[in-house]
């Protein structure tokens, strides 16, 4: 039998096309191997948020070619659909954008019978929401469930528009339909990711991210997660819907990207400071002791030192229990990569590791909150006698014994370089 190797860069919606063309290939008879073996066929699913991405992508592509000059590779995901036909200079025999994934076997087998390359890029602005699906995920307890597509925010710095195409709805009883497969198939997590997740529902009618979240409520399923949210979305009466669903993880990311009023402005984002602190009051208020995570960019054009100043502080103010920071990523053909101003790359990269340095201290105290209380960890692997998994703040937890697939009441007694340590208690709650 024929073997197909994936190699996925970026984010969760990736991971979950990635899988779904995976099952698209065993159904075909291919057998999956890891990306490190020789294979028949290599999958790349490339990201192109940032410069890294692009690279990392062509170095997997490059890599694949190593280890097997004679395998077919195909290139999938935002890069391809950005660079298109060009790609096919690297030697893969096929080329495919965000449209047509659900023909990636036909198209490739097309491609090697006939002897020739394609790339299978269509215009993704007219784009509609492709019907993948997926039964069964890497790991154990954890799947992801996408649930839309694209985004029409047009962010100053951001390529995703031009590579995902606009807002796109998966409808919650196929929604729903997925849940119950991956809770048959024994996963005990669900969580939801779409490109622009804020905007799920305003191109159905009648239809809201709550009511994914409760279509993904299903028997077998014990927790669901929220991908990427931004602070607009958050209401009291969407933080009061969302409360009264009882699997939902008390785990929020709002994608901050700057806590300066002038910068978000120039970012062209769609709230100020003010607004986002109000959406953590919300959360916090509903959810108490919850998780609130983000992510920042440091040095976008202009940013001046107190910018980058202001930015610290609204940080520190709101106490986040992890971010991820990155350096300003010029993307051409976005408005910020025309912009006056640009900041050195020493500039950018210097800010970025004094916040990741302050995300670190913050991480670390959330953690240390955390010792004395009692959580609830998933358990996903368990190895000498041990089990590692996650809480509902999906905060690394270790504890002795324990069954992977199953939810413990565990007191924290310690926290970690990267996590927390404890002592799992009975329903009596005996250590």
């Amino acid at each position: 039998m024929p073997t197909v190797a994936f190699h996925t860069l970026g984010c969760k919606v990736n991971q979950y096309d990635s899988q779904a063309m995976l099952e698209l290939f065993e159904q075909a008879g291919y057998t999956p191997v890891d990306f490190s073996e020789p294979a028949d066929v290599y999958v790349v699913n490339t990201c192109t948020v940032t410069g890294t991405g692009d690279k990392k992508s062509l170095q997997a592509v490059r890599r694949a070619l190593r280890q097997n000059p004679a395998a077919q590779v195909v290139i999938a995901g935002c890069l391809a659909q950005r660079d298109g036909e060009k790609l096919l200079e690297t030697g893969a025999r096929l080329v495919i954008g965000n449209a047509r994934r659900g023909e990636v076997v036909r198209l490739l087998e097309e491609a090697i019978e006939r002897n020739t390359r394609i790339a299978a890029v269509e215009n993704i602005l007219r784009a509609d929401y492709e019907p993948l699906s997926i039964s069964s995920h890497e790991g154990h307890t954890r799947a992801v469930l996408k649930i839309q597509e694209g985004c029409d925010r047009y962010c100053a710095y951001c390529i995703i528009p031009y590579v995902r195409g606009g807002i796109r709805s998966r409808k919650p009883e196929e929604i729903r339909a997925e849940a119950l497969r991956l809770a048959a198939a024994g996963f005990s997590e669900l969580v939801l990711t779409g490109i622009h997740l804020t905007s799920y529902g305003r191109d159905l009618p009648c239809a809201s991210l709550t009511d994914a979240v409760a279509a993904c409520s299903v028997d077998g399923v014990a927790r669901i997660r929220l991908g990427s949210l931004e602070p607009v979305i958050v209401t009291e009466a969407f933080a009061d819907a969302l409360q009264k669903e009882e699997k939902v993880c008390p785990q929020f990311h709002l994608a901050l990207q700057s806590g300066s009023e002038g910068v978000l402005r120039r970012m062209r984002r769609r709230y100020t400071p003010d607004e986002f602190r109000a959406a953590c009051a919300i959360l916090r208020r509903a959810f108490p002791h919850c998780a609130i995570t983000t992510d920042v960019i440091t040095g976008f054009p202009g940013e001046t030192e107190e910018e980058f100043a202001e930015t610290r502080a609204f940080c520190r103010e709101i106490g986040f229990a992890r971010m991820h920071v990155f350096p300003y990523s010029a993307r051409q053909g976005t408005p910020a990569a025309a912009m006056s101003g640009q900041v050195p790359k020493s500039v950018r990269e210097e800010r970025a590791r004094q916040l990741i340095r302050d995300g670190a201290e913050m991480a670390k105290s959330y953690r240390e909150s955390w010792i004395g209380e009692r959580v609830q960890v998933l358990c996903e692997e368990r190895e000498d006698g041990a089990c590692r998994g996650y809480t509902a703040q999906y905060v690394p937890c270790a504890f002795p014994g324990g069954e992977p697939g199953k939810i413990f009441t565990v007191r924290v007694t310690a926290a970690t370089e990267d996590g927390l340590t404890g002592i799992p208690e009975d329903e009596n709650g005996n250590g």
